[in-house]
Parts: structure tokens; C-alpha cells; sequence
């Protein structure tokens, strides 16, 4: 059975680890929820992340979604290429890049501008 885990390191900071797949990202969708509430700006660090299917792409664009309904900021760091495969296969990588020059004069990109 593949575990995923969503941790809050401090201050917006989180940290995604484990398989992101159909047995995993609903709980973490779940968790987000009580997590990412409150917070104007995220900053999602997936470098703990070991595998993801589309399941794992999805669940980001439903992350990215539900900021940009809240008016929160949020950024992916350390993508795993699997994602950014799946991404520029999809055509929706420009979702998770539109905001590149942002992120890199400051620690979390706008969601809204997606």
C-alpha cells in the first residue's frame, strides 16, 4: 500500500513525501483543507515526493484551483519530473509556470494570475 504525507514545516511552508497516486492524494486533499486554511501565501516543497501518476498532477491543479478561489498565493517547489512530464503532456504546465519570475523574486507565486 503507497503512503503519502503532507507536513506544515512553519509559517506557509509545507512539505509533500511518498506516492502520489489514486490511493493517496484524497486524503491529502482532505488534509490540505484543514492545513493550507488561514494562510495567504503557500509555498509546497514536493522534493519528498518518490513517484506520482496524473492522480499527483491533478491533485496540484486542484491545490492551484482552490488558492485562486481563496486569493491565496501558492507555489510548487522541487517538482518531480514525473509531474512536469505529465504537465507538459497535458498542456497545463504553463499553470505551474506562468509565474516563474515571481516565485524567483519572492518565496510564493500568485495564484490568482494563473
Amino acid at each position: 500500500m503507497n503512503t503519502a504525507k503532507l507536513e506544515s514545516l512553519n509559517d506557509g511552508n509545507f512539505l509533500v513525501s511518498g506516492v502520489l497516486d489514486a490511493t493517496t492524494v484524497t486524503a491529502l486533499l482532505k488534509r490540505s483543507g484543514t492545513l493550507f486554511a488561514g494562510s495567504p501565501s503557500l509555498q509546497v516543497d514536493l522534493s519528498g515526493v518518490t513517484e506520482s501518476d496524473s492522480s499527483g498532477l491533478a491533485l496540484l491543479l486542484q491545490w492551484l484551483r482552490l488558492a485562486r478561489q481563496k486569493r491565496q498565493q501558492i507555489a510548487f517547489v522541487n517538482m518531480p519530473h514525473q509531474i512536469e512530464a505529465l504537465a507538459r503532456i497535458s498542456e497545463v504546465e504553463d499553470l505551474f509556470h506562468a509565474n516563474d519570475a515571481a516565485v524567483a523574486a519572492r518565496p510564493v507565486a500568485t495564484a490568482a494570475a494563473l
